[in-house]
């Protein structure tokens, strides 16, 4: 207990230069992701489409209408999905939580899948429901699991169960989208991206992360707490079953709206909260905003990356946040218990 107090006051400055560093690069990932693409563009005619923005450039559509909602998306839904990484690691002390892993990512693919092949003219806004939906039933089945085997939880099962219900959610959407003939309309979906994001989606999307993500930094002296232990945060006065059900609806909310924009990218939110958990310490009220600058930076830094390996074509963002999350998730399963231990 001393040396976690003495962690949760030892790094501001450096909390704040992440924060500032963080969001600088942001600044200018986005003008860069603006810039690179099928049709490379000068920065000079991206801010000029910024600021000036004439409809009748071609440039000028391009950057307003494709790009610039895809560049927003990036730092959104990577917010989002290293945010929710963050409080489930925190609430359950469990170094492997993530929306992928835990199968949350899964669920709300599925009843994507069902929504397109049985409700092809749904709402967005509607969409987002059943993907929320999706989520917190796979949620559901992953803890109801894994709780069930002698011992209780455990950081292992809990992940091994995750994956039980990752494959089999999985192959149901992949069932359904052969069955309906939705292969090629959901494959690009699957990998996970952003491209296909437009400001209609982002005008839905907008409320529903960003209340979220207001309710994680109001949550996260609690998520602190938690981390310490059930019985240290009952001991300091916290009820922790409203926090932990705040908490996995906030978690709810972030994965399932991010699934149903962008596809089930798995990593980012195991990934980034380890990485901004390095820098802070163990204090949840900078680890959540860290992880939110971080996660966005690692998104929109990813999908540049994904444009420029083999242009003009895109390589899927999942597969390269596989490529490094993989050997990532290795690393934490060997070091993990000593953790957070």
């Amino acid at each position: 207990m001393k040396n976690d107090t003495v962690n949760l006051h030892s790094r501001p400055w450096i909390a704040m230069m992440v924060l500032v560093g963080g969001l600088g690069a942001i600044v200018l990932g986005i003008m860069l992701s603006i810039s690179v693409g099928a049709a490379d563009i000068h920065f000079s005619t991206v801010w000029e489409a910024l600021v000036h923005y004439n409809p009748n450039r071609t440039e000028h559509s391009i950057i307003q209408d494709l790009r610039l909602p895809r560049s927003l998306a990036d730092v959104l839904v990577g917010a989002s999905f290293a945010v929710a990484g963050a409080i489930m690691q925190g609430m359950t002390r469990n170094p492997l939580a993530d929306a992928g892993l835990l199968g949350l990512n899964a669920g709300s693919t599925l009843m994507v899948a069902i929504c397109f092949a049985f409700f092809p003219g749904l709402s967005y806004n509607s969409l987002i429901l059943f993907s929320f939906l999706g989520a917190a039933v796979a949620a559901g089945l992953v803890y109801g699991i894994s709780s069930l085997a002698r011992g209780g939880l455990t950081p292992v099962r809990l992940v091994l169960a995750g994956a039980a219900v990752s494959a089999l959610l999985t192959a149901l959407s992949e069932g359904i989208a052969l069955h309906f003939q939705l292969s090629q309309e959901l494959a690009f979906w699957y990998a996970g991206g952003v491209a296909g994001v437009k400001w209609s989606q982002l005008k839905i999307m907008f409320p529903w992360l960003a209340g979220a993500l207001i309710g994680a930094l109001l949550l996260s002296r609690s998520i602190t707490l938690l981390s310490l232990g059930d019985d240290v945060a009952t001991g300091l006065g916290q009820k922790t079953g409203l926090v932990k059900a705040l908490g996995m609806m906030i978690v709810l909310l972030l994965a399932g709206v991010s699934v149903s924009a962008v596809g089930p990218i798995g990593f980012v939110g195991l990934v980034v909260p380890h990485v901004a958990r390095f820098f802070v310490g163990v204090d949840y009220r900078w680890i959540i905003p860290c992880s939110a600058v971080l996660g966005g930076v690692f998104m929109i830094m990813a999908d540049i990356g994904a444009r420029m390996i083999n242009p003009p074509y895109e390589t899927p963002i999942g597969v390269l946040f596989a490529l490094i999350g993989v050997p990532f998730f290795l690393y934490v399963v060997r070091k993990g218990r000593r953790e957070f231990s």
